[in-house]
């Protein structure tokens, strides 16, 4: 009797010990890593769970914000989880893309981001806290703009000729506006090759450049269509040109600025918009997210809300898109050179 008590007391012993092995096994691998392979399916395939944040580095009312909002309504309608837009804007974007750098590439924070973000930036500020190559993965461009130089109605020039005739005029005393990098530079380009001498004022964006233009703190700017448009409707505003020589259809008589300054110099100088995620996303991820943004864009009432605002819809692959920056830092790399353009 006592024998048998001993071995059941083994025997429990022994399968209590498994059974502690087992669970001491279970909790370490449940702590390690799985193939990348197995983690990205799964993560993409129950992805959302949670509300997605796409941060914008500007503030409210341009043409990132408005495109991006209507990218997050969209989504969030389709899919189970919302899809919230937060602007940040500050230092020529670099605040947002630094801080969204670091977030955890799960997919649940994006960053909308301009040439300014990923090609300006980095030719022009050594010290920039964040590297757009290594820190992101491209998922997609989403937009070509174009931009316009624009007066007031009430006392501006009426053409881009008399502009350049009133600023050889009154050399040193008038004044330009622009809200990002790109359209500074296009400024400073139209300004040179023009020979014109004219003052710079910095803005944090499209709608605060507008509103500069029409407090009179500056005599023209050079700015993304969308904010200007419903100031232009409403006869408060004048396109003198756009920049670049791609239709607007809801500025069909406004001329390109190389051919109405005579400058072919000025031929294509657009911005562009795009989305991208910190680096290490899962490319399952990527994928789920810009063939969504494609869906979208084929919906006839997206594009025609867009197409109202001016914003000009273009997609990519995530490979077509790091080409496309990689090209956009050759180009205007050479074009700052050549110019001699200094930033501060």
């Amino acid at each position: 009797m006592t024998d048998r008590v001993a071995a059941t007391t083994r025997r429990n012993c022994v399968r209590s010990m498994v059974m502690r092995v087992a669970a001491a096994l279970f909790f370490v691998v449940s702590f390690l890593p799985a193939p990348s392979g197995i983690t990205a399916g799964v993560a993409a395939e129950s992805y959302p769970r949670r509300p997605i944040r796409i941060v914008v580095p500007f503030p409210p009312g341009g043409p990132t914000d408005i495109l991006m909002r209507v990218i997050a309504q969209r989504m969030s309608e389709l899919w189970a989880a919302p899809v919230v837009v937060e602007n940040q804007p500050g230092a020529n974007t670099a605040i947002a893309a630094a801080r969204v750098a670091k977030m955890p590439p799960d997919g649940y924070t994006l960053l909308a981001v301009m040439d300014v973000t990923m090609v300006l930036n980095p030719i022009t500020n050594r010290n920039l806290a964040y590297d757009p190559v290594k820190d992101f993965a491209p998922i997609t461009l989403a937009s070509k703009n174009t931009s316009l130089l624009s007066v007031r109605a009430d006392d501006g020039p009426k053409s881009v000729k008399e502009l350049i005739a009133r600023a050889k005029a009154n050399p040193g005393k008038l004044n330009y506006g622009a809200g990002i990098l790109t359209t500074r530079l296009a400024g400073y380009l139209f300004n040179r090759e023009a020979g014109i001498e004219v003052q710079y004022i910095p803005f944090s964006g499209s709608p605060p450049t507008v509103q500069g233009l029409l407090t009179g703190a500056v005599d023209y700017i050079v700015d993304g269509a969308v904010t200007s448009l419903p100031l232009i409707a409403s006869g408060k505003l004048r396109a003198l040109a756009k920049l670049n020589s791609r239709p607007l259809p809801a500025l069909p008589d406004v001329p390109p600025l190389a051919a109405a300054a005579g400058i072919p110099a000025l031929d294509d100088i657009s911005t562009w918009i795009g989305l991208v995620a910190p680096a290490g996303t899962p490319r399952e991820i990527i994928d789920k997210i810009r063939q969504q943004i494609m869906a979208i864009y084929a919906e006839r009432a997206v594009a025609e809300k867009l197409e109202k605002s001016a914003i000009t819809t273009a997609t990519s692959t995530p490979e077509e898109f790091a080409a496309f920056i990689a090209s956009e830092l050759a180009r205007w790399g050479s074009v700052i050179k050549e110019s001699g353009i200094e930033f501060n």
